[in-house]
């Protein structure tokens, strides 16, 4: 059984981690949140103790570590901004990072962490869940077994509605998060790669708070993305359904269906990570080298 530590467990994200974490066999031994509505621990790991003064939290470990408790994992839920130092503040512990995506905000900061990573004895892992998704996997391997040479028309839009409140929050603020298409579509992004190969071309027609949107050269496919968290842009069929959620990949004239199969995936990348085979921080350097392409686009600065 191996010993974590949660970094962020009042987000959106966090009970994936503490379920993945219980799922695989593991302990829970401390948690940090600077929020106290963290009742979701219960469910999952009642005896960790909590914090919501990084300070205090800091000193609780390494009280552990003296007292030859091993600190094996730290797993990052934090705001995007903060996941750069709260990797350095895991591998300073000598654990192993599982970093939630994005990883950080721009490729310098991943050349950083790699070179740090080099310096200590854990390693550093990224959650990018849809490589795990087996419909992901069964389009890559036709993709793959497919024609060398063939170039495919890919269409891709993502509608994932967000109330008032997101933008007075951290996600909201383009420092903070990196905007709309690091936080809701780096991982469209790596998936897209990972099926179709590298980006020679990256062009953005539209960029703003709650819409973007552009079109893309891979390898083999030819890739047009809007990605939104404004409700009134769902298309209207779909809002009459009263979904406030709308994904679409299409291949051709062929729609991609993914739409379930995400509640184990949190698990499976535990999995693989336990196991020696999880996504090293290189992994995520093309998708966060686009991203950062594109909200600095010089024909929206």
């Amino acid at each position: 059984m191996k010993n974590f530590v949660l970094i962020g467990a009042a987000g959106y994200i966090a009970p994936r981690h503490m379920q993945a974490i219980k799922a695989t066999g593991n302990n829970l031994i401390a948690a940090f949140d600077p929020f106290d509505s963290v009742g979701i621990i219960d469910s999952y790991f009642p005896e960790a103790d909590f914090f919501t003064e990084f300070e205090r939290f800091d000193r609780h470990l390494e009280k552990l570590k003296r007292g030859d408790v091993n600190i094996d994992y730290v797993s990052i839920c934090s705001p995007n901004y903060l996941h750069d130092a709260h990797i350095r503040f895991g591998l300073r512990l000598g654990a192993n990072v599982i970093c939630e995506k994005p990883i950080v905000l721009n490729p310098w900061n991943v050349d950083a962490l790699s070179e740090l990573e080099n310096e200590y004895a854990g390693n550093i892992y990224n959650i990018l869940q849809l490589r795990l998704h087996q419909s992901v996997i069964d389009l890559k391997n036709r993709i793959d077994s497919g024609p060398s040479d063939k170039v495919y028309d890919v269409n891709l839009q993502y509608y994932t509605s967000r109330g008032k409140w997101y933008h007075h929050s951290w996600k909201g603020d383009e420092k903070k998060s990196g905007g709309i298409a690091t936080n809701i579509g780096v991982h469209f992004f790596d998936m897209l790669m990972w099926v179709f190969g590298d980006v020679a071309e990256s062009n953005v027609t539209r960029y703003e708070k709650s819409i973007a949107s552009g079109n893309l050269k891979l390898k083999k496919a030819n890739v047009n993305w809007l990605l939104s968290v404004d409700y009134d842009k769902i298309p209207q069929n779909i809002r009459e359904t009263g979904a406030r959620t709308y994904r679409s990949i299409k291949i051709g004239d062929d729609e991609f269906e993914f739409s379930g199969g995400f509640t184990e995936l949190h698990n499976k990348s535990y999995e693989k990570i336990l196991n020696g085979r999880g996504f090293g921080i290189k992994e995520a350097q093309k998708a966060i080298s686009l991203v950062h392409n594109i909200r600095n686009a010089s024909n929206f600065t």
